[in-house]
This record gives C-alpha cells, sequence and structure tokens, in this order.
C-alpha cells in the first residue's frame, strides 16, 4: 500500500514538473534583442575639453556628443543627447609699441559673449591645422606683381605647416575657384604664371564665395582668408560690403590683407571704400592689413602676413548665460586682466567682433 502511494506521488511530481518547466526556462532566458530595455538610461554628458586637447574638435560634424549604443536605444522612443560644445576665436596681442605680446596663458585672458563673462577651457597657439582661401586680385593694375607673387608664394607658403591647407581663388570681373583645398602648396604657387590679368575688380564676389566655400569645406579647421590686392575695387558683383562681412563671420574666417599699390585715380580709391572697405573688414574679422609699400617688398609683406596667423592665441570656451538662437549674432569682447593695464593704451587685441551660432565647434 504504501509502495502504491509512494509511485502515484512520484507520478503526481514528475506530472507537474513536465508541466511547470517551460515556464521555468522561460524565466531564466535572457531577452530576445529586439525586446526595448524597460527604461532609457541617458547617455553622460561629454566634459569640456581641456588645454592640449584639440584633437577632440576633429569632429566634422562641430559638435561633441555622446550617443547610446544600438543595445540601449528604444525604437520610436526620443533619442537624449547631452553635449558639450565649444566656441573658438583667434586673436593676436600687440603691445603699446606694436610688437606681438608672446608667452601669454589663458589665466591673461577675459572674454565675454553678448556681455556674458566666459571660462576659457581651451588655450592654443597654431596647434589647430588652418584652412588658407589666398584669393588673388587679377584686374589690371595688378599686372606687374604677378612675377615676384610667384616667388612669394611659392617660398613664404612653404613655411606653413604640412596638414595647413591652401585653395587659390583669383578674381577680376568675376571669380575663379583655380585650386581646390591641397596641402601641397607647390601646386598653389605653379598656377601664378598663367595668370591673365584684365577687367574689374569684385572684391566683395570674391570675398563672399571664398568665405562659403571655407564653410562648407574645412570645418575642423581654423579659417583664414588671405587677399592680395590693391583694395580698390570697382563693382560688387551683387553682393554688398554687409554681405561679404556676414558671410566672412558666418564661417569663422579673419581677413588678411596683402596690399599692393596700384595705379588708380583719385576718384576710383574714394569709390572703393563705398564698395568694401578693406581695413575696415580685415578689424571686423580679427585679421590684419600688410602694405607692400611699408614692408619692402612682396616677399617681405607674405613673410610677414604668414608669420602673424602662427603668433595668434586661440581660446576655446563652452557658452553659459548666452541664448543660442540659430541665425543671432554673438558680440565678443575679449581682453587681458587688469594687471596688463588698459586695452587701446598698454595693448592692442585684434579679434572678430562676433559669431554666429552655428559657429560652435
Amino acid at each position: 500500500m504504501g509502495s502504491k502511494h509512494s509511485s502515484a506521488a512520484a507520478n503526481a511530481i514528475g506530472i507537474l514538473v513536465v508541466a511547470f518547466l517551460p515556464l521555468l526556462v522561460f524565466a531564466q532566458a535572457p531577452a530576445s534583442p529586439l525586446s526595448p530595455p524597460l527604461r532609457y538610461q541617458a547617455p553622460q554628458a561629454v566634459p569640456a575639453l581641456r588645454e592640449g586637447q584639440p584633437q577632440a574638435l576633429q569632429n566634422p560634424a562641430g559638435r561633441v556628443s555622446a550617443v547610446p549604443s544600438p543595445s540601449q536605444q528604444v525604437q520610436q522612443a526620443p533619442v537624449i543627447r547631452e553635449e558639450s560644445r565649444l566656441a573658438l576665436v583667434d586673436v593676436t596681442v600687440k603691445d603699446a609699441s606694436g610688437r606681438v605680446m608672446d608667452g601669454l596663458t589663458a589665466k591673461d585672458f577675459q572674454l565675454t559673449d553678448d556681455g556674458v563673462a566666459q571660462s576659457i577651457s581651451y588655450f592654443g597657439r597654431y596647434e589647430m591645422p588652418l584652412a588658407v582661401a589666398l584669393v588673388v586680385d587679377l584686374s589690371a593694375s595688378i599686372a606687374p606683381f604677378i612675377t615676384p607673387l610667384r616667388y612669394a608664394t611659392q617660398t613664404a607658403l612653404q613655411t606653413l605647416k604640412a596638414n595647413d591647407e591652401v585653395a587659390l581663388f583669383t578674381f577680376s570681373t568675376s571669380v575663379q575657384r583655380v585650386v581646390d583645398f591641397t596641402h601641397d602648396k607647390q601646386s598653389v604657387a605653379s598656377e601664378i604664371p598663367s595668370f591673365v590679368t584684365g577687367g574689374k575688380t569684385n572684391i566683395n564676389g570674391a570675398i563672399f564665395d571664398a568665405a562659403v566655400y571655407l564653410e562648407r569645406t574645412a570645418p575642423s579647421a581654423r579659417r583664414v582668408i588671405i587677399l592680395i590686392s590693391d583694395d580698390v575695387g570697382t563693382t560688387g558683383g551683387g553682393v554688398s560690403a554687409e554681405q561679404a562681412e556676414n558671410e566672412v563671420l558666418k564661417a569663422g574666417a579673419g581677413v588678411f590683407n596683402l596690399k599692393v599699390p596700384g595705379e588708380n585715380p583719385p576718384e576710383a580709391k574714394i569709390l572703393a571704400h563705398f564698395i568694401l572697405n578693406v581695413p575696415k573688414l580685415a578689424n571686423e574679422t580679427g585679421g590684419e592689413v600688410f602694405d607692400m609699400q611699408k614692408q619692402g617688398s612682396l616677399y617681405l609683406a607674405f613673410e610677414a602676413l604668414l608669420d602673424r596667423l602662427k603668433t595668434r592665441y586661440t581660446l576655446g570656451y563652452s557658452p553659459q548665460g548666452v541664448a543660442e538662437e540659430e541665425g543671432r549674432f554673438h558680440s565678443l569682447s575679449v581682453r587681458l586682466v587688469p594687471s596688463h593695464g588698459t586695452t587701446e593704451h598698454d595693448y592692442r587685441i585684434l579679434a572678430p567682433r562676433g559669431y554666429y551660432p552655428q559657429l560652435l565647434q
């Protein structure tokens, strides 16, 4: 009798095990890859760049982001990103005598964005690659300088770093992009002997086109326009001075002018300031004018200009306390700490007057 009850109990237990085994196995099995997680975990914020970390700025999209892996993403759920963005400002600092001030550090600078003080989180000097748009005037007044320009270009451009890029534009009545961005500086110089001069001087169109090209093709470099011209524009080419300047500021570029003498009547020189005031444009964008006659030769002026590009300080900061509306201009102010004296009296800073939010790196 006892054995019969024992056998019956064993059979009952066996039936229960068979019945519940699939449920136990299912409960222990890992979730399917297609199963969404119960909770979405936002990625951690990327810390702001520190001094000596320019490589983190190489992101062509212009932002440093933390993005969840595919296993963390939820289908049709909003993707949450926390970003650290960096605005970059190139500045030149001169003492009261006009000499470039060396040896400065991030602690020597004070910077405001729309009047709000900012903390400098990146500091460098000619560490990031340059993207240089060389814009050459081919109006008739430039003809005597084509030969020395080739020598100056061939020699001076070789002093740039190997990873610096140069593109070549020419202009008279119309604007031409002759050489796309290249690390081969010699290929740029080799184009100059084929130049043919003549026509009007469409400076506005040339500056505008070069700025658009820089903005589209050099997102991770420090952008520069080198204008080689007598600065006497005779036509705007359908581009106003304001449009040209705004496009340069949108591109985050500085305009540096290599000014050559030209044979122009007095009335043409007066009219040129209404078409485009090149010294004003250089000043508004943190650039500078290098006059061939003051420097002694075209080569010396070109050499001095390129040397200036290498002495600029680059300040980076993550904008705090300012609205970042797309397309709204932000005013910048850069000065040294009070121990250096007062600006325009004890020193002078060349910096862009502002930027547009899409320039955040």
